[in-house]
């Protein structure tokens, strides 16, 4: 596989993981109009909520049964222009039945986008042979940041949300259309030939994926938390004022976007293990800043601190679900691994919620503290041979260049 090819695969697949970073802050950072729009009442608004994380799973669970079939490649190529259409339907329709077919038609579109994508994330590091995973979650970032500005400049302006999301798919749509003609998965290919041809490999048990699936579901019921209480925390707890209880999510994106710009060169110098272990403890720090804040700006830097701990776990999760397993059956530990990030999502705010009710605010936060920390005991899960990626730790390409004749 020659370096240009790897180099316009790597380009593609980033700009994939934009663009779908730019669509889901869309979604959920226009809530409040969606609700508006069709007259959702306040009790039924969690069920469309819950609905798009869990049909999610579903998707992420079929996409680990279609690519025994086709390759995750396609899969990506197709769901990503599905994401799109859906999420502008969501802004065009009127009737309380067209938003329950987008939103479907999103949840759905969406697991099979994430699990295709970091199932292409992992084979191109494997191509590599070095850490490269956490780049992507970073443009992953910046797409929400951009996306999130968008939504609030559609919100400033009081544009239709028709309006609002469709320059954003209008660019984005041909853009991933045309981007996605140079997808690197060759080796996934290769795996599957080999699966096919020679020896039947090991199936992907799932105790060895135990632990990462408690992780990822810890770390996204933490990113929960953050994404759906942050503000109410600040306003109501801390007693910022409305302007102020904006920001600590803004500051959270940034701080995820600027840890997983520079993490892959922590995995390459310390390696996967010491760079979650630090995450880790970073997290569960802003988790306790935040749980004894005395005001606004403490608590900001607890959410702030909570940005550049939890941005590393995810991406490396993912990563070790790759490693775990040779050939095509990493594709499928992806996707498994998939799921639990949907899990997170729909424990996390409900939990928090419930525990804010019946409990504090202040005690509610100690328990995402609790659950990431988790992580630590798990942390030798993320342990290779080839831990440290780079340097002279680097596995040599020349092992994927024998496998250039197979072509996308």
């Amino acid at each position: 596989m020659t370096d240009a090819r790897l180099r316009r695969g790597r380009g593609s697949l980033a700009f994939g993981f934009f663009a779908q970073g730019v669509t889901f802050a869309l979604l959920v950072t226009r809530i409040p109009a969606i609700q508006d729009r069709y007259g959702i009442s306040d009790g039924l608004l969690p069920v469309f909520l819950a609905a798009v994380p869990i049909l999610a799973g579903v998707g992420s669970v079929a996409t680990e049964k279609l690519v025994a079939r086709v390759r995750p490649g396609v899969v990506l190529r197709w769901s990503q222009p599905v994401v799109l259409l859906a999420l502008l339907a969501v802004g065009a329709g009127a009737e309380m039945w067209q938003l329950a077919l987008a939103l479907g038609a999103f949840g759905l579109a969406v697991g099979a986008l994430d699990a295709s994508m970091n199932m292409l994330g992992v084979s191109l590091q494997q191509a590599y042979g070095r850490s490269i995973m956490l780049g992507f979650h970073a443009t992953y970032s910046l797409g929400g940041i951009v996306g999130a500005s968008l939504a609030w400049a559609g919100a400033h302006w009081d544009l239709a949300l028709v309006v609002s999301y469709l320059p954003a798919v209008a660019v984005l749509l041909p853009a991933a259309l045309v981007g996605s003609r140079w997808y690197v998965d060759a080796e996934r290919r290769a795996g599957r030939a080999g699966r096919e041809e020679g020896p039947r490999a090991p199936a992907v048990a799932f105790s060895v994926l135990l632990p990462l699936c408690l992780v990822m579901t810890f770390a996204y019921i933490g990113d929960s938390t953050v994404s759906n209480w942050s503000a109410k925390y600040l306003q109501d707890v801390l007693g910022s004022s409305e302007e102020l209880a904006t920001v600590p999510y803004n500051a959270y994106m940034v701080t995820t976007l600027l840890g997983r710009a520079v993490g892959d060169l922590g995995v390459r110098r310390f390696g996967a293990v010491a760079v979650v272990r630090c995450g880790t403890v970073l997290a569960a720090g802003g988790f306790a800043v935040v749980a004894v804040a005395p005001g606004a700006w403490v608590g900001l830097g607890g959410f702030t601190l909570l940005g550049l701990g939890l941005c590393v776990i995810v991406p490396q999760t993912f990563a070790a679900a790759g490693r775990a397993f040779p050939g095509a059956e990493s594709d499928v530990a992806v996707a498994r691994v998939n799921v639990f990030n949907y899990v997170g999502f729909v424990i996390g705010s409900p939990l928090v919620g419930a525990l804010g009710d019946a409990w504090s605010y202040r005690g509610a936060m100690l328990v995402p503290m609790v659950l990431v920390l988790v992580t630590l005991v798990y942390a030798r899960s993320f342990a290779t041979e080839s831990d440290r990626y780079g340097g002279v730790h680097e596995r040599p390409r020349i092992v994927d260049v024998g496998r250039s004749g197979n072509e996308v």
